[in-house]
């Protein structure tokens, strides 16, 4: 990205008009390089995302390579307790809370967890237009929706360590109940539970989103905790795997702001929503509905 690429996509907006950061970045061309993000932040004060990222690879089909080498991710092992021992008083707890939890089978709470278990987009890419009451596209929100896209392979990678070492049973396994998801047992019988590599990516994006729009933050995060909640409803993880799994997505977002690529992309990704929430479009999800499920677990 080049200097007069960037003041290519001014557009019509003139010296005179520009607001004082941008005038200094329109004319001090020392902002490039390390300073190219401040200069790009500046940019977005002025209404205009002129950032337009390289093409990215994908990690597998339908999911596109994180911002960050596995070895700059954070690492779960290290940074996470043992799972609770069986006869632990976590322990107990956890099996308390599975119990509650598959009490709601067949309710609009269960069908919302179903839907939380879907990582592929574009379905994923709705999870949170409730919560920031827009949609987010492809089409309209591209930087947003690749920001997302990516965050995930960050975060979901992030448990890896800790799933690998310790192969924690599923709920499922040990209580012989069915999941929200039936398509995904046989993958996860010798998948560990411990940490919830869902609930790294549902906080990730919900600490993210409400960075993209602060005005929302407060129902963003419900949103988020949400996500991580559906884990336990839907029978694939229990309260500690998701409360670990929390912790794991604060700390990918946290080194993520390290990278200059995430932090280009997340200016842009404001832009680009301000302009969406400005025309006042809907979110294309039956919002009612799914508040009237989030308040009917208010145990989990």
């Amino acid at each position: 990205m080049t200097l007069q690429h960037i003041e290519t996509n001014l557009g019509d907006h003139s010296v005179a008009e520009a607001k004082p950061c941008c005038r200094l970045f329109m004319h001090e061309r020392r902002l490039l390089g390390a300073l190219l993000l401040p200069a790009l932040l500046c940019l977005a004060a002025c209404g205009t995302a002129p950032y337009e990222p390289a093409p990215v690879d994908e990690i597998s089909p339908g999911f596109l390579r994180g911002y960050l080498p596995r070895e700059a991710l954070p690492d779960s092992l290290a940074l996470l307790p043992p799972p609770p021992a069986v006869d632990s008083p976590a322990s107990a707890q956890d099996r308390w809370l599975n119990g509650y939890a598959l009490t709601l089978q067949g309710t609009p709470r269960w069908e919302m967890a179903a839907s939380d278990a879907v990582l592929t987009f574009p379905e994923a890419a709705g999870t949170f237009s409730c919560a920031v009451n827009a949609p987010i596209t492809e089409e309209g929100t591209p930087h947003l929706y690749r920001l997302l896209r990516r965050s995930l392979a960050d975060a979901g990678i992030s448990t890896s360590a800790a799933k690998e070492h310790y192969q924690r049973p599923r709920p499922f396994v040990s209580n012989g109940e069915p999941t929200c998801a039936p398509d995904t047992e046989e993958r996860l019988r010798d998948n560990g539970s411990y940490p919830s590599g869902h609930t790294a990516i549902g906080w990730a994006w919900g600490l993210i989103l409400s960075e993209v729009v602060p005005a929302r933050s407060n129902e963003v995060i419900a949103r988020g905790r949400a996500f991580g909640v559906s884990r336990m409803i839907c029978n694939v993880h229990w309260a500690s795997d998701v409360e670990t799994g929390r912790a794991m997505g604060a700390a990918t977002v946290a080194r993520l702001h390290g990278d200059e690529v995430f932090m280009l992309d997340l200016a842009a990704a404001k832009i680009e929503m301000a302009a969406v929430r400005a025309l006042g479009v809907a979110p294309g999800r039956d919002c009612d509905a799914e508040m009237g499920a989030m308040r009917g677990t208010p145990v989990l």
